[in-house]
């Protein structure tokens, strides 16, 4: 295999191939390494993203929506046209909400294939153990170069790990696929059911993703595999899969570029910690990352433009869901009484303003 690069992407989920897809495509020679034997597999997440017409409307900034995200239909579980928010009691509040439920396998593997037919090149199986100057080293003793490294290998990531001393907040989650029948909506429940964090129950075409997150300060010494036993206790049918994960809960790093270092995806903290979106936003960071790296290749525009291009499009936003989520916080660790009490008709467009990163008083 060709050992020089004008990029080396380290991860192939959704940002990494996003990143590649659009590097690629201007000419850029792009090498991505994964150290899964298959991309997509296994799975860790809940699978849910807004539809594009819904996208439009939560990220305005954000340019050619359809150019992005065009999934093929084989990719797409469910779709849904609600969402609920479930206080301990079962006290909900419904919003309409048009979204998508994925196969994230089917999905990822999707995202490379539209990379490699960009003139991209995936290299799995193959774990990255350092990066020196422009070398990346693997497990096997083999050394790619690479004029521009980039880290999209999630929140561990080895480029953020080794050059980047800033620490995020990861909500460790535990997940499982169940079959049966369940509504037409996705439910997040909030409150004591999962302190400093929340549940989910997201349908599936024949079942659903149910899962759930927390933050160990506010668990009162109870560990997430009891607050997990006893939330998937209420749902009856066969567990097809279980998982865990972890989510970066922090939003953005401070800086995404040094040198010819970028991060992109869960690993520049491109994840809204108001409600956990974090597949959309890799793909749009992603997106923004390939297009700067291609300017630099071929025309030396600086790397820095990166970041710039990022705040335009989805600064604001990250900016509104940080703040959501301190006022979520405050709001959803309360007293479970208290949380009953606060989601009444009054409230209603206020939390889900915070939980859609959107200024609660509606003020900018």
């Amino acid at each position: 295999m060709e050992k020089h690069w004008d990029a080396i992407i380290i991860g192939g989920g959704p940002a990494g191939s996003t990143v590649a897809k659009y590097a690629a495509r201007e000419g850029v020679k792009v090498l991505v390494i994964d150290s899964r034997e298959k991309i997509g597999s296994p799975l860790q997440c809940g699978e849910l993203v807004p539809s594009n017409e819904q996208l439009e409307k939560l990220c305005p900034a954000v340019p050619e929506i359809e150019d992005l995200f065009n999934l093929p239909e084989e990719a797409i579980s469910r779709r849904t046209s609600s969402m609920g928010l479930v206080t301990p009691s079962g006290k909900k509040l419904v919003y309409p909400f048009q979204g998508k439920i994925l196969e994230r396998p089917i999905h990822d593997q999707a995202l490379v294939k539209l990379a490699e037919e960009a003139g991209a090149t995936f290299l799995t199986k193959s774990k990255v153990i350092d990066i020196q100057d422009n070398n990346v080293t693997l497990s096997s003793g083999d050394t790619f170069e690479g004029k521009i490294i980039v880290g999209c290998g999630g929140p561990h990531d080895p480029l953020r790990a080794k050059y980047w001393n800033e620490k995020s907040l990861n909500i460790f989650v535990k997940f499982m696929l169940i079959e049966g029948d369940f509504e037409d909506r996705v439910d997040l429940f909030f409150g004591s059911t999962a302190p400093g964090g929340y549940a989910w129950v997201i349908p599936k075409k024949n079942g659903a993703n149910v899962g759930i997150g927390i933050q160990k300060k506010f668990s009162n010494n109870t560990n997430l595999k009891e607050k997990a036993d006893k939330f998937f206790s209420q749902f009856k049918g066969k567990v097809t899969y279980r998982g865990s994960g972890a989510l970066p809960m922090s939003g953005t790093i401070k800086k995404f570029t040094k040198g010819n270092y970028m991060l992109a995806g869960d690993s520049a903290g491109m994840v809204l910690p108001s409600n956990g979106a974090g597949i959309t936003t890799a793909m749009i960071g992603g997106r923004v990352a390939g297009q700067v790296i291609a300017d630099h290749i071929n025309n030396g525009k600086s790397l820095v433009e990166y970041e710039k291009k990022w705040e335009k499009q989805m600064g604001k936003m990250m900016k509104y869901s940080k703040r959501g989520i301190k006022w979520g916080n405050i709001m959803f660790n309360s007293p479970d009484w208290l949380v009953d009490a606060s989601f009444n008709s009054l409230t209603k467009p206020f939390i889900w303003r915070a939980i859609n990163c959107r200024p609660v008083l509606g003020i900018y």
